[in-house]
């Protein structure tokens, strides 16, 4: 059995027939002939078509004939084909189609590389996700927690996906209860948007200092004809907030907060502006020992069998 869910993007209704009558007939084809290579099969639902008209956000094989498909590869297939912008999946590794899951229900989105997830990861969801549920547009609401991996934090290593690592990140998260969402958003104003086409409800965004100064760099907005101003126009409507985790690399240093965050003296007063406004929160219930844990040194240590590692992450991440 195949199921999959598509939205029509053309705007009349008979290109909007076509389009989905097409897509009906490669899926036949290749449920036929491609079958025994989901790869391809999910390839040729594109023929004749473009991503211009219509969007394929989720695609699931059951059966004995698809006993060795890993659904979440092929959630990720679509994302990588611009089929879909996202991929979800939820702790169960079962595959959701994002729209039923957001609708009506308040998101929390963490963004990381999650390789492996640490306790940092973890506590700063658990941090953000208190303060997110006592805004009062929040309070008595269905909050959804999810982490998020980017298309090109992902590809870190080449133009390809490592599938191993993919996999090997998704189960991770898995372990820790998460829903993972996969998304070829690199701009938050884009990750936004979706979701808010999506719910009617608050978003919150979980970052620490760091990717909050990186968020004020003029050159990740460059594509932008209004350039920062414009992303910040869109990432901010609807009351969004970003939830920010302090920062402090070595217990000696200072610790960084959203008040002691500096940019670029131009940049500064836009800063004060959208912090005075409220548009920051900052995350003060955090764990002080877990500040100088960060994922690349797990990696380090795991690397050079310094089983100090695993105090760094959770139990059920160390176990697998």
């Amino acid at each position: 059995q195949i199921v999959m869910h598509v939205r029509m993007l053309d705007v009349e209704a008979f290109a909007q027939q076509e389009a989905l009558g097409i897509v009906g007939l490669n899926l036949l084809y290749g449920a036929f002939f491609h079958h025994h290579e989901p790869d391809k099969l999910i390839e040729s639902l594109l023929d004749r078509l473009t991503t211009g008209r219509i969007e394929i956000d989720m695609i699931q094989f059951r059966g004995i004939e698809f006993r060795g498909v890993d659904n979440r590869l092929m959630a990720l297939k679509l994302v990588q084909l611009g089929l879909s912008g996202v991929a979800m999946f939820g702790p169960d590794r079962e595959v959701l189609q994002p729209s039923e899951v957001l609708r009506k229900k308040a998101i929390l989105v963490e963004r990381g590389s999650f390789r492996p997830p640490t306790h940092v990861n973890l506590d700063m969801l658990a941090t953000a996700k208190e303060k997110f549920a006592q805004e009062p547009a929040v309070v008595g609401k269905p909050i959804l927690q999810l982490t998020e991996i980017t298309m090109r934090n992902l590809l870190a290593g080449g133009q390809d996906v490592d599938r191993r690592d993919f996999l090997a990140r998704a189960e991770l998260l898995a372990a820790c209860g998460e829903t993972v969402l996969i998304t070829d958003y690199f701009d938050y104003y884009r990750l936004a948007a979706y979701i808010g086409e999506r719910t009617t409800e608050r978003i919150g965004i979980v970052m620490g200092v760091p990717s909050l100064i990186d968020l004020f760099d003029e050159k990740n907005h460059a594509q932008l004809p209004g350039g920062i101003l414009e992303s910040f126009g869109r990432l901010f409507k609807n009351g969004l907030k970003l939830y920010v985790y302090p920062h402090r690399p070595h217990p000696d240093d200072e610790l960084c907060t959203v008040d002691s965050v500096k940019v670029q003296p131009e940049l500064q007063p836009l800063y004060d502006y959208l912090h005075g406004r409220g548009s920051f929160v900052d995350l003060d219930n955090f764990r002080p020992e877990y500040l100088p844990i960060f994922s690349r040194d797990v990696l380090r240590r795991i690397a050079a069998q310094d089983d100090s590692w695993e105090t760094m992450v959770p139990a059920e991440v160390a176990e697998l």
